[in-house]
């Protein structure tokens, strides 16, 4: 008897076919970026010290510079907590600004070829001298129009942070909630410049459902309301795993964080405890991409 060939299942088949996709850019990755890891942990166990003919030398230093970091540094912990806890603050917000926005474009009226490209804006003015441009004109208006108006209104109409606050609390919101909502007015300037990428994502996302699923739905009576629980939301479930992992490390590298080790290495000249601050930091926000895309994961719903 010939011995029956033993077939793949379906998902074994397509968990192989995902890993040879990647596995040109995982030889890249581990090429250009694993030497450089290496070199990473090397430096930051020792100290380095700059030669006058040129090059550097590595003295092992052992845990030192980890310690320095934690026990003696004035401003690394206190920066990396408030560095965390904006980002996870921020992601939240640019997620549902980012789809609400999507879905807002997805749907057709006159102008919208001029509004993707407007909320598109952000992305091309975020680099170089733009991107300084626009944050001496912000640092200008915060500092000249925005205050003389906010004082007029405040005299005029007694409308203030603390008096929202009481609003929302006399609403019955909890005190946590009311204060995040007030962050949430204070950073709506950051949320729509760091969307512009995620925005696109997801429209691409809602681009791609297919239509008679919307047709069952309507045939069946769904309100619009459950069509968007029930068909709209799960099919851009995966997305929002892609776009909490973008948002995540965007934030993380426009942090403060990121500048107090660049402050380290080009200012105070301590190129292994520099190193030391971007693993620490590196290796935090790797923990939290794990737990939430792993928490986010066991909602996401992929169309076969």
């Amino acid at each position: 008897m010939k011995k029956q060939r033993r077939r793949m299942s379906l998902s074994r088949r397509r968990s192989v076919t995902g890993f040879v996709f990647i596995t040109p850019w995982l030889i890249g990755f581990l090429w250009f970026y694993g030497k450089g890891a290496i070199q990473a942990v090397l430096f930051s166990l020792s100290t380095m010290t700059m030669k006058q003919s040129g090059g550097y030398q590595l003295d092992f230093a052992g845990l030192d510079n980890f310690k320095y970091v934690f026990l003696q540094h004035a401003t690394f912990n206190q920066t990396l907590v408030s560095s965390l806890m904006n980002m996870l603050i921020d992601v939240p917000l640019i997620i549902f600004f980012s789809l609400f926005m999507a879905l807002i474009l997805n749907s057709k009226f006159k102008g919208r070829a001029v509004i993707r490209a407007i909320l598109f804006l952000p992305i091309i003015m975020s680099s170089g001298a733009i991107r300084d441009s626009i944050a001496m004109a912000q640092q200008t208006i915060m500092g000249g129009v925005a205050a003389v108006s906010s004082e007029a209104a405040a005299s005029e109409s007694g409308v203030n942070v603390q008096y929202l606050m009481n609003m929302l609390m006399n609403l019955g919101f909890p005190a946590t909630l009311s204060e995040y909502l007030i962050a949430a007015v204070g950073r709506i300037f950051d949320i729509v410049q760091a969307s512009g990428i995620q925005i696109i994502i997801f429209l691409a996302a809602l681009q791609s459902v297919p239509g008679n699923l919307y047709e069952v739905a309507q045939i069946e009576g769904a309100t619009p309301y459950e069509t968007f629980w029930k068909v709209t939301f799960p099919m851009v479930s995966p997305h929002i795993v892609t776009n909490v992992v973008y948002t995540i490390v965007d934030k993380f590298m426009n942090s403060d964080i990121i500048d107090v080790a660049y402050d380290m290495a080009f200012s105070s000249y301590n190129w292994s405890v520099s190193v030391a601050m971007s693993l620490i930091s590196s290796f935090a926000v790797c923990i939290i991409l794990f737990v939430i895309t792993k928490a986010i994961s066991k909602f996401v719903f992929y169309y076969n």
